[in-house]
């Protein structure tokens, strides 16, 4: 049986520990009817992994982190159309199979499609996840505006310089004429919205509705939040009948807040679709097909701000303690 190289954890281990990641070999898999087998060139690391990794517990064999990828497809299922042998693709994966961080990987056919032929291959691996999160929350579910027909709604972004922020920044200059805010608490990350076309920069240290005030806007329609303020805060800044979408998780939120201006609260995970094979899987595939248009058209740019080369556990750890930081401005990859 063919094998593979493969970046694994065994247990979770804090970062620090140099066997926090181990180089393994593992065989290369067989696609089912609707999975790609891809081999994957470059990969980008998310909080996601971090918290997958830290909530491990005993393993009984090595677990491959890793969703973000660039990669070619080297063989397709039985039952897979619009993808061959040879395809350069983008996807982020299950938090059901094994990952990414390896050099081939099955991903549903479903949740796939062909990467943006303007971005090289590190750049695009800086932007699936990230992209398709900030698709789910501005266009499904705040509904801020669509590819075909722009609105006038106010977005911010709490956290606009890390990862989802970065690209919601961009994909809601795509959708609205109103204002883009960000929040950022430092000149480098305020700078990063800018550049990533926030209309208006406001700190998240600071009381949030007199800097709202200050900008000139009423209220926010949407708001999507990395790491999300107390309710009373936010309430003070959402328009009536607005959406807070959070991708962070809270143990505590005071919805009564939000109850005078009929306010919605969403939750947000990119996994949902595939954890739960809803029936619209595919609007995954289709979504990052839509993304990777935008960019061609040059209206999202990638996000990749640290480049590594060479998939080893070493680089992998380097990469993740970035992330783990807390001050990480954009995406980190490694190309392999």
């Amino acid at each position: 049986m063919e094998s593979m190289h493969a970046v694994a954890i065994t247990g979770p281990l804090p970062v620090s520990d140099p066997e926090c990641f181990v180089d393994v070999d593992l065989p290369v898999p067989e696609p089912g009817p609707h999975d790609l087998l891809v081999e994957v060139q470059a990969v980008s690391v998310n909080p996601i992994d971090v918290k997958l990794r830290k909530g491990a517990g005993t393993l009984s064999h090595p677990r491959v982190l890793g969703f973000d990828a660039a990669s070619v497809v080297r063989a397709v299922g039985s039952e897979v159309n619009g993808f061959s042998a040879g395809d350069k693709v983008w996807h982020s994966g299950n938090r059901d199979r094994p990952g990414t961080y390896s050099q081939f990987t099955l991903v549903d056919s479903q949740i796939v499609s062909k990467r943006p032929s303007s971005l090289s291959i590190a750049e695009a691996a800086s932007l699936p996840l990230t992209a398709l999160t900030s698709w789910e929350a501005l266009i499904d579910h705040i509904r801020l505006g669509t590819l075909e027909e722009r609105t006038d709604k106010a977005f911010l972004m709490i956290g606009g310089a890390g990862g989802v922020g970065s690209a919601a920044i961009q994909l809601a200059c795509a959708i609205t004429n109103g204002p883009v805010v960000a929040t950022s608490s430092r000149p480098e990350s305020a700078q990063w919205c800018q550049n990533m076309g926030a209309t208006g920069i406001i700190n998240h240290r600071e009381p949030l509705a007199p800097q709202v005030k200050d900008l000139g806007i009423a209220g926010f329609d949407g708001v999507l939040s990395a790491y999300t303020p107390p309710a009373s805060a936010l309430a003070e800044i959402i328009a009536p009948f607005g959406h807070l979408v959070m991708i962070d998780g809270t143990d505590s939120f005071d919805l009564m807040a939000f109850k005078s201006k009929s306010l919605t609260v969403t939750s947000e995970s990119m996994f949902s679709r595939l954890q739960f094979r809803t029936a619209d899987v595919a609007e995954q595939g289709r979504a990052l097909a839509n993304i990777a248009d935008l960019v061609d058209k040059g209206q999202i740019r990638p996000t990749m701000t640290r480049h590594i080369e060479g998939l080893t556990a070493q680089h992998v750890r380097e990469a993740t303690a970035a992330i783990e930081s807390g001050a990480m401005i954009g995406k980190v990859v490694i190309t392999l």
